[in-house]
């Protein structure tokens, strides 16, 4: 079967170039190639609306096929229809254009000046994963479509600080709201988010680390569907594995969830690796969870500065979520935001764990009372951060939630 290839070129030496090689690959049809973005979208929209099947099944795009920004166009076609491999085709072959092309959602990276051999390996390898995709796409698997999912990391300052109570609750009022909503445990070593739901699974992030393409099958055997609708991915339960989480590897994963989920909240731990950092890098909305003491809020300013240093995440991007908050601590939201430098949610989590002992020391933090404080509070929160569907879209204050800017090819 012959492998449709569709350049998006705006330059037409460019394409020429470009279409002479494709033509001299094994088993290759061009198409005709689209001289920029909009194009490209609306005839892969054609394609798609007859059938899976008709659309190509590589698209190739070029560096500067204008005028939405590559990157941004290669996550576009990837959101909207996953059963497309996209080859980037680029003068810049760093590690950071080849990570940034692949958290987009890129199947692969040829340089430029194109090379025969090196075009024709990335296009045929992503040919075949593309006829994959659409093999079990075929056999009725879930894949999303349309918009891409919102992916939300939970960090905390310092240990103890309710992080994984946070991204429990907030992934439960996202899924009880309607969205499709995976939570993931990637505090590797000291996970707990299985114990806070009661769960015993032997399938963990870890398994999917070292797969090449994850399939909508190998997904749903690592995934494990909790009986509040949630998707679980836990961390191993050998936290030495934890070490086989690597952020390449992270980011692949994270990729292969905001596909099939609306909502995907990664609880992140307090402890900074690859895997986390990765996660924190490439989320949509990054919390990171401090109490209002002292050395929380010392711990959360020197987090906030290290993800600065090592170029992670802005200070102005990240969003302080404040437990076990009274009216009289001295240490006060605006205050912590002053000290670290970020934004604050307007909706702080109230100080009264013995609405929780119950639920924790049980394993059933899913039941925990709808009349908890607590509850009331991290559902609030994920209703001002976006992650609750309702009649009206809550609207959160203007300095209470940093978004993440999305990368472009410079």
């Amino acid at each position: 079967m012959p492998i449709r290839i569709l350049p998006a070129v705006g330059d037409p030496d460019a394409a020429r170039s470009l279409v002479s090689l494709l033509s001299q690959l094994p088993d290759a049809e061009p198409l005709a190639p689209v001289v920029d973005s909009t194009q490209l979208v609306d005839l892969l929209a054609r394609f798609a609306a007859e059938s899976v099947d008709e659309l190509p099944e590589v698209v190739v795009v070029h560096e500067r096929v204008g005028p939405v920004p590559a990157l941004e166009l290669i996550r576009e076609v990837a959101l909207r229809f996953p059963a497309v491999g996209v080859v980037l085709v680029t003068t810049d072959t760093s590690p950071g254009l080849f990570a940034a092309a692949m958290d987009s959602g890129a199947r692969g990276l040829v340089g430029l000046p194109l090379s025969y051999e090196e075009l024709a390996g990335r296009v045929q390898a992503v040919a075949q994963w593309s006829t994959g995709v659409r093999r079990h796409l075929g056999h009725g698997a879930d894949v999303l479509a349309g918009v891409g999912g919102t992916v939300v990391t939970v960090s905390g300052a310092k240990g103890g600080t309710g992080a994984t109570l946070v991204a429990v609750q907030i992934a439960l009022a996202a899924q009880a709201s309607g969205h499709s909503t995976a939570l993931v445990d990637l505090d590797l070593q000291t996970g707990d988010v299985a114990s806070y739901l009661d769960v015993q699974f032997r399938r963990s992030v870890a398994d999917l680390a070292a797969v090449g393409d994850i399939s909508p099958r190998v997904m749903a055997e690592a995934v494990f569907r909790h009986d509040s609708g949630l998707a679980l991915l836990l961390a191993p339960a050998e936290g030495e594995r934890g070490e086989e989480v690597t952020d390449r590897a992270a980011r692949q994963i994270l990729s292969a969830l905001r596909s099939r989920y609306e909502v995907v909240v990664v609880d992140c731990g307090a402890q900074l690796g690859g895997a986390g950092a990765a996660a924190v890098e490439t989320a949509d909305l990054a919390l990171l969870v401090t109490t209002p003491d002292v050395v929380a809020v010392r711990a959360a300013k020197r987090t906030v500065r290290m993800w600065d240093r090592l170029q992670i995440r802005k200070a102005e991007e990240t969003t302080v979520v404040v437990n076990r908050y009274t009216r009289a601590t001295e240490i006060q939201p605006t205050l912590i935001q002053r000290i670290t430098g970020t934004a604050v949610a307007g909706t702080p989590v109230p100080a009264n764990f013995k609405e929780l002992q119950g639920a924790v020391d049980a394993g059933r933090l899913h039941e925990l009372d709808s009349r908890s404080t607590v509850k009331q509070a991290l559902w609030a929160l994920a209703g001002e951060l976006g992650l609750v569907r309702t009649g009206e879209r809550p609207v959160p204050r203007r300095t209470s939630v940093g978004f993440r800017r999305r990368k472009e090819l410079p």
